[in-house]
């Protein structure tokens, strides 16, 4: 199982801060380097710059909204910035959600499942230099680009429901996970990935699973600090489903906290389930726990 981090400082710090945070990742050893899109800075436009600055180390989006962004400019970015990034753009995709899509953006969210088949059904052609032709409900396209240099990007997509997933491992290369709990993992999402990758012959889908993490002396202390920290995530429709299936009240009862031992035991026992890569988002709440929890994620490379 490969071990990546996510970036803390996309959101509100600096670009300069972020390619920091991306070289200390590398040079510690990291396999995988996550950028979140919030509200900040725009993922795939920092990446390009990280992809000029910081070697080897796989750079991914988790994770750029579908609706704002036509397939079509999506594929165009994504063949960019791969290319600034020497191939090592992983497109993490996701649809967000209903309440940002239609109360922010003032789109419809009607037919999520739909949107994300024409969707891909556009982007994934046109990513691998090939012409994209869909007359959908969604989109009707038809039309190529000419980034003959830049290789295709790994896309995976935010897929959590049973639906999202099999269309998912038709058309993309794996699902990324968030909230999503040891259970579901080994119960819904695996299984239900692997048997519709099965049944579209393609069958080597990542199963990438990010969660909250932090080694800390006070358990009690930094799980009511994630609960206040991730809040806003139990409230959200998708990741409440997922917390409903785990059987937990809130995130943090999901959040990966204890002792040096307790952390790198659960960490490592998501590779038994079929998760092929794991991406902590660490939230240490003092230098002690920020230290090492990243001195833990280290042993486990």
């Amino acid at each position: 199982m490969r071990i990546g981090i996510f970036s803390g400082t996309t959101n509100d710090g600096t670009i300069d801060q972020v390619v920091a945070e991306a070289a200390a990742a590398q040079g510690a050893g990291f396999s995988s380097f996550w950028v979140p899109q919030i509200f900040g800075h725009d993922a795939l436009t920092v990446l390009a710059v990280v992809g000029r600055e910081v070697a080897d180390i796989e750079l991914g989006t988790s994770v750029v909204p579908t609706f704002p962004r036509h397939p079509m400019m999506m594929a165009q970015q994504a063949l960019t910035v791969n290319e600034a990034a020497s191939g090592r753009l992983c497109l993490g995709i996701g649809l967000s959600h209903k309440m940002v899509v239609e109360h922010m953006w003032g789109m419809s969210f009607d037919k999520p499942v739909r949107h994300l088949r024409e969707y891909l059904s556009v982007l994934m052609p046109l990513l691998e230099g090939k012409p994209a032709a869909l007359q959908g409900e969604a989109y009707s396209v038809a039309g190529g680009l000419s980034i003959s240099a830049a290789k295709r990007p790994s896309v995976v997509v935010a897929a959590l429901g049973e639906q999202m997933l099999r269309v998912t491992a038709a058309l993309a290369d794996g699902t990324l996970t968030w909230c999503t709990g040891p259970a579901t993992l080994r119960d819904h999402t695996v299984p239900t990935l692997r048997a519709a990758a099965e049944a579209a012959g393609r069958p080597d889908q990542r199963v990438i699973a990010a969660l909250p993490v932090c080694v800390t002396d006070d358990k009690a202390g930094s799980v009511t600090r994630a609960a206040a920290i991730f809040q806003m995530y139990g409230h959200l429709p998708s990741y409440r489903a997922m917390l409903d299936l785990e059987g937990v009240k809130g995130p943090e009862e999901i959040a990966i906290v204890g002792s040096e031992a307790e952390v790198a035991d659960r960490i490592s026992a998501l590779a038994d389930i079929g998760v092929t890569d794991f991406a902590a988002a660490e939230f240490g709440g003092n230098p002690d726990e920020v230290a090492r929890t990243r001195a833990v994620l280290t042993t486990l490379l």
